[in-house]
């Protein structure tokens, strides 16, 4: 076992090491080397995925054959994913098909992606008219009057249409300058937090390829 896990540290340190020597050594051979082992990793994450996939089919047909609550929505959920996954198979080789595949993503995964925006929106308003009542501070009060602006600038009064001054200038500079700071904040310490747990993996502290 300790064998294994020193070859498993090598071969994940080397790999590692390739694909960085690839962005700053302009070589060929390192290059080609870098771009084949980031297509062996899409290809893993894209194996990884279909065998969740199969596994969430697997704890569906198992929920249907023990005839537990909520056996129907399994049923629509096998067949829209069979269907679906048949029709993402036969739409490069199977034009007909191509329309059907986009109708099945405008159809269900756009209104499933609306109604979750719309339930995040209803829930932030209903956090933003609880919080006072559990921590009144500035910043609760400048949460809740930027949700408010937000909202004000996104959906139109009833009878009164848009509101010029939140719609043209606050909201822009709230969602464009603010919101976007803050995006970029968290992005950099996101890309920070990879780093360090990249370079941990390169020296082999961290050993999350070793199934502990």
């Amino acid at each position: 076992m300790k064998l294994k896990g020193l070859f498993s540290t090598a071969v994940a340190v080397l790999c590692g090491l390739v694909v960085l020597a690839g962005y700053f050594v302009r070589l060929d051979i390192l290059v080609n080397a870098s771009n084949t082992l980031i297509t062996w990793a899409i290809l893993l994450t894209a194996f990884a995925i279909l065998l969740g996939i199969i596994n969430l089919l697997i704890v569906h047909v198992g929920k249907i054959t023990r005839k537990q609550k909520g056996g129907f929505y399994s049923i629509i959920l096998i067949f829209a994913m069979l269907a679906t996954f048949a029709i993402g198979l036969l739409a490069p080789h199977f034009p007909p098909a191509s329309p059907a595949f986009d109708f099945a993503f405008r159809a269900v995964q756009l209104p499933v992606e609306a109604s979750l925006m719309a339930l995040l929106a209803v829930t932030l308003t209903y956090a933003s008219i609880r919080l006072p009542r559990r921590r009144l501070s500035v910043f609760s009060v400048i949460f809740i009057i930027t949700g408010l602006l937000v909202l004000l600038g996104t959906a139109p009064l009833p009878f009164l249409g848009d509101t010029p001054l939140v719609s043209d200038t606050l909201r822009p500079t709230i969602a464009q300058v603010l919101a976007a700071s803050g995006a970029r904040g968290i992005l950099i310490g996101v890309a920070l937090g990879a780093l360090a747990t990249g370079l941990r993996v390169l020296f082999g502290a961290d050993r999350p390829y070793g199934g502990k």
